[in-house]
């Protein structure tokens, strides 16, 4: 921004209740190359001026009628405050008292003008104050370009934190021959049932980024374990185990809301409702909630995929199994919740297919 060309472009406002100190500053005004100057004789409109357009100066008169210059100043205050912006006042008085212009710099005055008009004052008055003026717009301007340049940049580093979150669940995932397309199912199966829950949409987004890494302890377990086809062994089940307390030792330690629901949820999401799970024990409400819905969107989703050691569940058997296990593996109230997701359940599966 040239602050010299842009000077006399600014919009400048004039309210005076006698219509010749209008016309005298006018023509003031536009000697000195301004163009851009409005006038009433009529302070009750000043609201609406400035409303109208994005006013740089008010040249105010202090006494009028219906309302005088401090009760303007007053209105402009608000406005500015609305706004958040500086907007000018040079008051136009033919007063001497200190404490009627002490009162004016009080309500936001910014310099004074006295009446007689002499016209180089004016025009010396009202060029130092648009100075600033402009200056000002500039510093706003440069700082709302900076503001949005640093709200792109964290949305694109957000971004790029979800996507590699993504990429490590997918990683456990293939460890465990599964498909890429169960992390995404199931992380919306999370979603649905939050929602139906009644946990807010930021919880449920939350809740539905940090499942895709309930399984990332699977990248700590030995291939001789977790690729292993035959039924585990006690000392081998006790090592599968350990894919909870690893995931959530690889996630912890950071203060981001995002890793520590995610922590929680690798180290709790094979905890029962009974206190059967492991790996602490842990029952009832004592688990945390996103881990209690994640196991039932786990589970809900594995019963009704293929895989190379059983068959897929049908959609009624599966649900029917998740009835059965409420009060024992699942929250009673969690299963409720899936219950009356589960149209939004069937659209998730229909998008989300495994070829």
């Amino acid at each position: 921004m040239n602050l010299d060309q842009n000077l006399f472009d600014a919009e400048i406002l004039i309210v005076d209740d006698e219509r010749p100190n209008i016309l005298l500053l006018e023509r003031l005004l536009k000697a000195s190359g301004y163009s851009r100057i409005r006038g009433t004789d009529d302070p009750r409109r000043v609201r609406d001026l400035l409303g109208e357009r994005d006013t740089d100066i008010v040249l105010l008169d202090l006494r009028m009628p219906y309302m005088d210059g401090f009760q303007i100043m007053e209105a402009i205050q608000s406005t500015v405050e609305a706004g958040d912006d500086y907007l000018p006042v040079l008051m136009l008085t033919a007063e001497h008292d200190p404490r009627i212009k002490l009162r004016a710099l009080e309500l936001g005055a910014t310099d004074f003008l006295l009446k007689p008009f002499d016209r180089a004052e004016v025009a010396s008055r009202v060029r130092n104050i648009l100075q600033v003026r402009l200056l000002n717009k500039r510093v706003r301007q440069q700082n709302a370009e900076l503001e949005s340049k640093v709200r792109e940049r964290t949305r694109e580093l957000d971004e790029t934190r979800l996507e590699i979150i993504r990429r490590l669940g997918l990683a456990a995932e293939y460890r465990d021959n599964e498909t890429g397309l169960h992390i995404v199912r199931m992380s919306l199966f999370a979603q649905a049932i939050a929602l139906r829950h009644g946990l807010s949409p930021e919880q449920a987004e939350l809740l539905m980024n940090a499942a895709p890494m309930h399984d990332i302890g699977k990248i700590g377990i030995p291939d001789r374990v977790l690729l292993k086809k035959d039924k585990l062994d006690s000392d081998e089940w006790h090592i599968m185990r350990r894919h909870t307390t690893i995931g959530a030792q690889m996630l912890s330690g950071h203060s981001s809301p995002l890793l520590r629901m995610a922590a929680d949820i690798a180290l709790s999401h094979h905890e029962r409702w009974d206190g059967g799970g492991y790996p602490q024990g842990l029952s009832g409400e004592s688990i945390s909630l996103e881990a209690r819905i994640v196991a039932v969107a786990d589970v809900f989703d594995a019963l009704l995929a293929e895989r190379p050691y059983k068959k897929a569940w049908p959609e009624h058997e599966a649900i029917a199994e998740i009835e059965r296990l409420a009060g024992h593996q699942f929250d009673p109230a969690v299963v409720e919740s899936f219950l009356s997701a589960l149209p939004e359940l069937r659209e998730i599966r229909a998008r989300y297919q495994d070829s």
